[in-house]
């Protein structure tokens, strides 16, 4: 009996050791295959990680390094800002001409300052949108808020602008979004001039008039099958829309002279395009118009008539041009330039002639979102992928050198031909100035 316990306890004995041996064998086996993992990372990148994560990690950076990859270089190129990561997808300028908003998917919005944009350096002030990122923005009328569009929220959030002592801005946004309208996704926003009113649009047939508490006042169904684009007059007094039909319609906003709201009224239509519109734009003073169609043209129209004495806007200009759906056109302030966006390109014109004075090809990676000048004249602003590109409005400068030189021929004294002689000398210097200052 004693022989045959001993025999048991030493296969026990046995049995065990043999266990403990595999497991510590199995361990050191981990334990080198964790340090040459370790050991591999290491080399590739500098950081110990585990083995899993580098395919990810290196997809991650080739796909980065595949968005930078796109390069722009133009003579008119004044600068290029690049402070968002997510994709640019609306852009402004405040009324008061100091700064340009710009918001992306990247859940923020970004304030640039005007005056920084021939620097070298291109600052912002970022406004985070909570839990959402903003599809538009659009400045107030006192450049001192600002409204944004949420992809998400499918509502309008304001943001007030606070003035800090070191002269920046914090940004608040206000306690409760305006209420969900909309039946189908949101194209565009505006804030009136005046401070009236703010316009939303979709791509329906629905164009909703608000408060600034958020309470609808009026709704207009444009007739027009779907929207493509809607947008308040720079005068603050019209709203306007094209889409599927041929022609562009505008109505007034009405108020009473103690500032109540009375009705939206239809005001004209600017007809004469063969197609569908893409979109259009009005110049400063609302006295022109510009609008390009499927049909492979941009129209100039005279809106400065007395519509309520049934006076038709005057077809000024028809110009053939390249458009695509998404196609964007800007006109300058002043009624002199006219651009147009066809998917990453961008063609500028003389809108008197009609002539194509600059054409700019591949300024974004993506087909480009936004297009404006800013309220001088000066500078042309795109968007399009993570950049903004701003770039010198040297069409401008011609047309105005043009037109004085057309009002010098016609001076009737020598004091006004000195005046106009010395504008164009210095409208001359400042756009040799703008052509020699080609940044790479």
């Amino acid at each position: 009996m004693e022989l045959a316990a001993l025999v048991a306890l030493t296969l026990l004995l046995g049995a065990l050791v043999g266990l403990v041996a595999l497991a510590v064998g199995r361990r050191k086996e981990e334990i080198r295959m964790e340090e040459q993992a370790a050991e591999y990372a290491g080399e590739s990148n500098g950081a110990k990680v585990s083995a899993p994560k580098k395919p990810k990690q290196e997809k991650q950076r080739t796909r980065k390094d595949k968005v930078s990859q796109h390069t722009f270089s133009h003579p008119l190129l004044a600068a290029t800002l690049k402070s968002h990561s997510g994709n640019v997808t609306c852009l402004d300028f405040s009324s008061n001409g100091k700064y340009l908003a710009s918001c992306a998917d990247d859940r923020t919005v970004r304030i640039w300052s005007t005056k920084d944009f021939l620097e070298r350096e291109h600052k912002c002030l970022r406004a985070n949108v909570e839990l959402d990122h903003a599809t538009l923005v659009r400045f107030s009328p006192d450049s001192r808020a600002f409204i944004t569009w949420l992809a998400y929220g499918d509502a309008i959030r304001i943001f007030k602008m606070m003035k800090k002592d070191d002269g920046t801005f914090s940004f608040k946004a206000a306690p409760e979004d305006f209420p969900q309208k909309h039946k189908a996704p949101v194209l565009n926003i505006g804030i009136a001039e005046t401070g009236k009113f703010i316009m939303s649009a979709s791509t329906d047939t629905s164009i909703h008039i608000w408060d600034l508490k958020g309470e609808v006042l009026a709704s207009i169904n444009t007739n027009q099958m779907t929207n493509s684009y809607a947008a308040i007059s720079p005068c603050g007094r019209f709203v306007a829309s094209c889409g599927f039909t041929p022609d562009v319609k505008v109505w007034e906003v009405c108020f009473g002279k103690g500032g109540e709201f009375r009705e939206v009224a239809r005001a004209f239509d600017l007809k004469g395009h063969s197609a569908g519109v893409h979109a259009f734009a009005f110049s400063n003073d609302s006295h022109r118009m510009v609008s390009v169609s499927k049909d492979g043209t941009w129209k100039l129209w005279n809106t400065n008539v007395e519509y309520k004495k049934q006076q038709d806007p005057y077809l000024l200009k028809t110009v053939p041009c390249a458009s695509s759906e998404g196609s964007r056109v800007a006109l300058s302030p002043d009624g002199r330039v006219v651009a147009v966006s066809d998917g990453c390109n961008v063609a500028m014109y003389n809108a008197t002639s009609g002539e194509l004075e600059e054409d700019l090809p591949a300024v974004h990676s993506e087909e480009i979102t936004d297009l404006r000048f800013d309220i001088n004249g000066r500078f042309l602003v795109t968007s399009g992928d993570k950049a903004i590109r701003v770039f010198h409005n040297a069409p401008g400068y011609r047309a105005s050198i043009r037109d004085m030189q057309d009002m010098l021929k016609k001076a009737a004294n020598e004091g006004m031909k000195q005046r106009l002689q010395q504008q164009i000398k210095e409208a001359q210097s400042t756009l040799d100035a703008v052509l020699a200052s080609h940044v790479e």
